[in-house]
């Protein structure tokens, strides 16, 4: 059974982090069944945070329930009530940004002035999505036949289950649990286990808000142990993911069998490609941010840079002077901090290796950071890599880490074409002086997002995020887009008759 632990009143106070990371279970914290849990590990340093509750199936069928029951008194409320609810929460984290931007840190690694920039944006999508509350929009138009009205609304699906990554988690949390419950539906958010506590700081802040008992449900454990389950739930009728490809296609077959909706966004390889004509030394500087920002874990990340030949020993140059400028740490005069746990570290630094071995240069980094310093950490030195083919692993694998690598081409043409030789589609940059070459970019480049003169990361709230091919599975999130992820449309008929009035 689950243990019930007391609810908190209003006001809680996010710094008093519990001993064990509870569920929130129909308007209490709840460890999970058997009282099993799971060790948080610091990625900055390599010790122990906390305990985090592991749930199981059993977990999963408690919060499928709960919701279950209190999914339609939600969805009866009105939606204007709805963004209202969920503005308060936007308030609510507004006034607790510096506690929660605090969590994001100390699970992250990152440094506090990077969290605080999560966390406000996090906060910009609840009051985004919110105000959708007023605006959620249907259709009217005209029938053929006379005396008969015709429109659509929109209508929530019922369960959403959402499974996010790490890499921001509250802003991650925002971005699924926001427009998912504006939509009315249930929600329950399976947090990423290496960050459970920003999930905890937004499940304690809805209660607070107004979120009714059950409809919003945090559940925290490993992703075979519960999301596996939450994906496979006869009861859940839409799954939300963010992660890996092969998790993504997972998900995909097994939702597929019982045609639930699905909405997949698995990452990218995203290139930046530096034209001839280029200011070089602003591509230098939003590569680094698209490369090596957040420690180079954004889906988002610019990990091939394309450069014309003409320029690219002089770009080489600046662009390792300037990652030789980095500081790596927790700070906020670092630059970035740690990957988020030591298996992604070795995954990374191992595929690093196997293309050296391969033939490939490693112009700079390629190793773990190690002393004083770092101490048991896990920060990866940035690294560039050269003299790699577009078929090769390291050209064709996400690593989620501050690794690049460098193509050279010949042409704007060819430029393209590697563009676009990828399984992945997710963003795109071009720096160029040229309005032809710039439009002629976003004509031709294969990506969800197309950026001109800066970088592969930093989409807004009101803007639909997504990519082609590996990246996702069509759907948008973010922008007004995200309410076709949570609901489904309803088309309305109705007939009268003039003589009767």
């Amino acid at each position: 059974m689950n243990v019930l632990i007391a609810s908190r009143a209003g006001g809680n106070d996010l710094r008093a982090i519990p001993s064990v990371i509870p569920n929130h279970l129909g308007g209490h914290d709840a460890l999970a069944s058997g009282g099993r849990t799971f060790t948080k590990i610091d990625p900055a340093t390599g010790r122990a945070i906390c305990q985090v509750a592991r749930s199981t199936a059993t977990d999963v069928q408690v919060a499928v329930e709960m919701a279950k029951k209190a999914q339609p008194a939600w969805a009866a409320t009105t939606v204007v009530k709805r963004g209202d609810i969920l503005r308060q929460l936007a308030l609510l984290m507004r006034d607790r940004r510096t506690a929660i931007a605090e969590l994001v840190a100390q699970e992250t690694g990152k440094s506090r002035k990077d969290a605080l920039g999560e966390t406000d944006a996090a906060i910009e999508m609840g009051f985004f999505v919110a105000g959708e509350g007023r605006r959620f929009y249907g259709q009217t138009t005209t029938s053929a036949v006379p005396n008969k009205a015709a429109m659509v609304v929109r209508q929530p699906l019922g369960v959403a289950g959402l499974i996010i990554a790490a890499n921001t988690p509250i802003a991650n949390v925002a971005w699924k649990a926001f427009p998912a419950l504006l939509c009315g539906n249930a929600a329950i958010m399976k947090a990423a286990e290496d960050t459970p506590l920003s999930a905890w700081a937004f499940g304690v802040l809805a209660r607070e808000a107004g979120v009714p008992d059950g409809v919003y449900t945090t559940l925290h454990g490993l992703g075979e142990e519960a999301g596996a389950p939450l994906v496979e739930h006869p009861d859940v009728a839409v799954i939300s993911f963010t992660g890996s490809c092969e998790v993504g296609r997972w998900i995909a077959e097994t939702a597929g069998r019982r045609l639930a909706k699905t909405c997949l966004e698995l990452g990218g390889k995203n290139p930046l490609i530096v034209c001839d004509d280029a200011d070089l030394q602003n591509a230098v500087t939003w590569t680094l941010g698209s490369a090596f920002s957040n420690a180079g874990q954004r889906c988002a990340a610019g990990s091939r840079i394309i450069v014309f030949d003409v320029v690219y020993n002089k770009f080489k140059q600046l662009l390792v002077d300037a990652v030789g400028k980095l500081k790596v740490g927790t700070s906020d005069t670092d630059d970035y901090g740690p990957v988020i746990n030591q298996g992604q570290m070795d995954a990374m630094l191992a595929a690093v290796e196997r293309a050296r071995a391969a033939g490939a240069v490693v112009l700079t980094g390629g190793h773990r950071l190690s002393g004083d310093a770092y101490g048991g950490g896990y920060f990866v030195a940035p690294t560039i890599i050269e003299q790699v083919g577009p078929n090769d692993e390291i050209s064709r694998s996400e690593l989620f880490g501050p690794i690049t690598c460098l193509y050279r081409v010949e042409s704007f043409d060819e430029a393209i074409t590697l563009a676009n030789d990828s399984p992945f589609g997710l963003t795109a940059s071009i720096h160029t002086q040229s309005l032809n070459r710039a439009m002629a970019f976003i004509g031709r480049i294969q990506s969800g997002v197309a950026v001109v003169n800066g970088g592969t990361y930093g989409s807004e709230p009101h803007m639909p995020f997504g990519g082609l091919r590996q990246s996702g599975n069509g759907w948008r999130e973010a922008g007004t887009q995200t309410l076709d992820v949570y609901s489904d449309l309803k088309t309305v008929y109705i007939n009268h008759d003039p003589g009767k009035v």
